[in-house]
């Protein structure tokens, strides 16, 4: 990470969340960043102020047991249109599943913001049920993937919040604008939950442009 960060990995979530959550509580004014990405964390600091030596020893002896989950966290319900998919038909003949059975288990499935990152705000979310896990990315990536598609690979899904290419199967898509770079806008946040609501293309287009 260079001489201003460190990153630190943990054996699982929970302890990865349980140093994010304690660096940032300890509000030192060296700190300028935290990101956590599933079982690992960077911790960005000040070189004007602390030495890369300096961080690293305040965080190997952090002690993160008495940092408390909290019981009770953001749970973000985000409507999905199945309909406009790309990938669906390829995913349910890999899985030996219906159509059907994707959107069902895809959305009865409450995830976990594991990771920000790729473009703005864009949110790595696991994990996918088993049934839906293993599935690789496209052979060849799209050249464009549109605000808003909803992607599977391996044993996580995503959001993609800005136009971009990709190669992840694409088996839907949200009417919500999830990122507003301009207004600071980025409501979805690691140890955030997320449940996908299916609806249809009429209320889709109800509800294109519309915030959480």
């Amino acid at each position: 990470m260079g001489d201003q960060a460190c990153l630190l990995r943990f054996a699982d979530e929970e302890q990865a969340w349980r140093l994010a959550s304690a660096v940032r509580g300890a509000a030192r004014p060296w700190v300028v960043d935290v990101v956590q990405a599933y079982r690992s964390v960077a911790v960005f600091f000040d070189l004007a102020q602390i030495q890369y030596a300096q961080a690293a020893e305040y965080l190997q002896k952090s002690d993160v047991s008495s940092t408390a989950i909290p019981s009770e966290t953001m749970v973000h319900h985000i409507p999905c249109c199945y309909d406009l998919e790309l990938d669906l038909e390829r995913v349910a003949r890999q899985k030996g599943l219906s159509r059907e059975d994707v959107v069902r288990l895809h959305s009865g499935t409450t995830y976990t913001v594991y990771a920000i990152g790729f473009c703005p705000g864009f949110p790595y979310l696991g994990y996918l049920p088993a049934e839906l896990q293993g599935m690789s990315r496209l052979e060849s990536p799209r050249l464009r993937v549109e605000p808003g598609s909803v992607g599977l690979t391996g044993n996580q899904t995503g959001i993609y919040t800005e136009a971009r290419p990709g190669g992840w199967n694409i088996i839907g898509r949200t009417p919500l604008e999830l990122v507003n770079v301009r207004d600071e806008y980025f409501p979805l946040r690691t140890g955030d939950r997320v449940k996908f609501v299916p609806i249809g293309q009429d209320e889709y287009h109800r509800l294109l442009g519309s915030r959480l």
